[in-house]
C-alpha cells in the first residue's frame, strides 16, 4: 500500500552539465521540486529551459554528455541509480512510466498494440494466463471504444489521440506511483486535447498516481495541475500552487509568459475592400482503390468563402475537418471534384502557361513544419532567393531581395549563409515566411504555422505576420486549431467539421455568441477557456 504522506518525487538541487561548447555550463541548476500522493506539478517553460532533461533524469535516460553533477533525485524515499543503469529497469513501469509528446513514434510500427503492451508485463514476469485479460482491462480503463479492436491494431491504424491513449495506458499498466508526461497534448487538437486532460485526471485519481506533467501551454496547466513550476535557461524561476501562481505571478518571466498565452484578439477589424480569392461551393472527393474496389473519402464539402485585400480568414478545426484538404484546393494543388474558385474573377481551374506560373506566384504558403519545410543541404539564401529564379529574377536581383526579407523577418544578413539546422523552430519558420513572401504575394496561405512553437515564440510569429500584412497589405488563410490563436489573428472565420462548413461569420460575432453545437464544444475545450475568456 502507497504512503499517503510521503513525497512520491523529491529533487534536491539537481545540476546537470552540458557539452563543453555549449551556450551554457549548465542545462538545469539547483532544481528543488517535491510530488506528494495524487499531486499534478506542471513543469512550465519554454525550449531549450530544461524541462525534457528534467524528465529524463528521472527516468534513468539522460544522454552521456549530460551528466547529473549536483544533488540528490529520491523516488518514494529512496535515491534514484545513477544514470543508464541496468537497475532502473526495476523502477521503470513499476514504480514510475513516462508519456512522451509523439505517440506513434513511441510506439513499434511493425507490432500489433497488444503485443507491444503485453511485452511490458512479460519483461516484468507476468505469465502469459494473466498478460491479455491486465492489457484488456487497461485499454478499457483509458476508455479505447472497442479494446478488443485496439488490442489487434497496429500502431498506423490509430488516430493521434487513440495512440497517446495507448501510450498512457502502457505507461500506467503495472500501476506506478508517478506519471511522467513530456507535452503529450502539443500535437493534438483542441477536443482530444481536452479528452486525454480529462483521462491523466481520472486515472491519477483511480491508480493513486501522482503526475509531472511537462508543457509550454498555462491553459493546459489551469486544467490539470495543482502545483507549477516555471523555469528559464536551466533554473526555476517561480514554483507554488496553480492558483496562485497564474493569478498572481511574482516573477517577471512569468508574467511575460502569461501575457504571450492571453493573445490580443482586440487587434484586428474587418475591412470591406476588394475580392481576391473566391471559393464557391467547392467539394473535392478522395478515391482509393479500382473498380468495385474502389472507395470515396469527401474530405471537402460544398465550402464557400471568400478573402478581401488585407484581411485574414481564420479556418478552424480538428484533425479531419478538411483544412488543410480545402488549403490545397485554393493552391490548386488539387483539383476540385465541384464548385469554382476565382483569383481575381478568374476560374482557376481555367490557368495555364503563364497565367497559371502567376498565380502560384500570386498564393503562396507557410507550412507547419519549419523544420521539414527547408532542405538541409541549401543555405538559408539559396533557399528564399529559388522562388524568385524560378519566376526569371536574375540570381542577382533574387539574393538582393533575399538579403531584405530576412531583415524584414528580424534576421540578420549574416545568417543569409548559413544552413537551416543551424536555427531554432521560430527562425526557420521566419526563414519560411521570408520565403513565401519574397515573391510578393496577394494571398498568404498558413497551415498550422505557429502549432509546433513556443507560446513566447507564438506570439512573435502572429506580431510578424500582422506588421509584414500592414507593411505589404497582402491577404491571409490562417488554418490553425488554436482557437485562441485565430482570435488573435483573424478578421473573419469559418468553422470545419467532416468537410464542411458549420459556421462562419466575423472573428469576434463567432467566438463570443456561436450558434453552432460543434462550435460552442470547441470553445468549451480548449483548455483554460471560461464562458468566452481565456485564463
Amino acid at each position: 500500500m502507497k504512503n499517503t504522506n510521503a513525497a512520491i518525487l523529491e529533487l534536491s538541487n539537481v545540476g546537470i552539465g552540458l557539452p563543453l561548447g555549449a551556450d551554457r555550463q549548465w542545462a538545469v541548476r539547483d532544481i528543488s521540486l517535491t510530488i506528494l500522493p495524487q499531486q499534478t506539478l506542471c513543469l512550465v517553460g519554454e525550449s531549450g529551459s530544461g524541462k525534457s532533461v528534467i524528465a529524463q533524469a528521472i527516468m534513468g535516460i539522460l544522454p552521456a554528455a549530460l551528466p547529473l553533477k549536483e544533488g540528490t533525485i529520491k523516488l518514494l524515499g529512496k535515491s534514484i541509480p545513477k544514470q543508464r543503469s541496468p537497475s532502473f529497469n526495476l523502477l521503470r513501469s513499476v514504480k514510475m512510466g513516462m508519456v512522451f509528446q509523439d505517440a506513434v513514434a513511441s510506439l513499434n510500427p511493425i507490432k500489433k498494440v497488444g503485443h507491444q503492451l503485453e511485452e511490458i508485463l512479460l519483461v516484468h514476469g507476468i505469465s502469459r494466463k494473466e498478460r491479455k485479460p491486465r492489457v484488456l482491462k487497461m485499454l478499457s480503463a483509458v476508455l479505447l471504444p472497442n479494446p478488443e479492436s485496439a488490442y489487434r491494431s497496429y500502431p498506423h491504424e490509430m488516430s493521434g489521440g487513440q495512440a497517446q491513449r495507448i501510450v498512457i495506458a502502457g505507461a500506467l499498466l503495472l500501476n506506478p506511483s508517478l506519471l511522467v508526461a513530456d507535452e503529450p497534448t502539443t500535437a493534438l487538437d483542441v477536443t482530444t486535447q481536452a479528452e486525454i486532460l480529462e483521462l491523466i485526471t481520472k486515472l491519477k485519481v483511480e491508480f493513486n498516481t501522482s503526475v509531472l506533467f511537462i508543457t509550454h501551454d498555462f491553459g493546459v496547466v489551469s486544467e490539470i495541475g495543482d502545483q507549477i513550476a516555471v523555469m528559464k535557461d536551466g533554473k526555476i524561476l517561480e514554483q507554488g500552487s496553480v492558483k496562485n501562481v497564474l493569478k498572481n505571478p511574482q516573477n517577471e518571466y512569468t508574467q511575460r509568459l502569461l501575457k504571450a498565452a492571453n493573445l490580443d484578439t482586440s487587434k484586428k477589424k474587418l475591412k470591406e475592400t476588394e475580392e481576391i480569392l473566391k471559393a464557391d461551393n467547392i467539394s473535392l472527393t478522395y478515391k482509393k482503390g479500382f473498380f468495385f474496389n474502389q472507395t470515396k473519402f469527401k474530405a471537402v464539402q460544398k465550402v464557400s468563402l471568400s478573402l478581401t485585400a488585407g484581411s485574414t480568414l481564420a479556418v478552424v478545426g480538428e484533425s479531419g475537418s478538411g483544412k488543410s484538404s480545402l488549403a490545397k484546393c485554393l493552391l490548386r494543388l488539387e483539383n476540385t471534384n465541384a464548385g469554382k474558385i476565382y483569383y481575381r474573377g478568374k476560374d482557376i481551374a481555367d490557368l495555364k502557361g503563364a497565367h497559371l506560373r502567376n498565380f502560384r506566384s500570386k498564393v503562396q504558403v507557410v507550412l507547419q513544419d519549419p523544420f521539414g519545410a527547408l532542405d538541409p543541404r541549401f543555405k538559408i539564401i539559396d533557399a528564399i532567393a529559388e522562388g524568385p529564379i524560378i519566376h526569371g529574377s536574375s540570381w542577382d536581383e533574387a539574393n538582393s531581395r533575399a538579403i531584405e526579407m530576412l531583415s524584414l523577418v528580424g534576421l540578420t544578413p549574416q545568417s543569409a549563409e548559413r544552413y537551416p539546422q543551424e536555427f531554432s523552430g521560430g527562425q526557420r519558420q521566419r526563414i519560411c515566411i521570408a520565403r513565401a513572401l519574397i515573391m510578393r504575394p496577394e494571398v498568404l496561405i498558413a497551415d498550422e504555422a505557429v502549432s509546433a512553437l513556443d507560446v513566447s515564440i507564438q506570439v512573435k510569429i502572429l506580431d510578424l505576420f500582422e506588421d509584414l500584412q500592414k507593411r505589404l497589405g497582402f491577404a491571409m488563410v490562417f488554418i490553425t486549431h488554436d482557437l485562441h490563436v485565430a482570435a488573435a489573428i483573424s478578421d473573419s472565420v469559418i468553422v470545419m467539421k467532416d468537410g464542411q462548413v458549420v459556421e462562419s461569420g466575423p472573428t469576434s460575432s463567432v467566438f463570443k455568441n456561436p450558434q453552432a453545437k460543434y462550435t460552442k464544444m470547441l470553445l468549451s475545450s480548449a483548455p483554460g477557456y471560461q464562458g468566452g475568456e481565456a485564463l
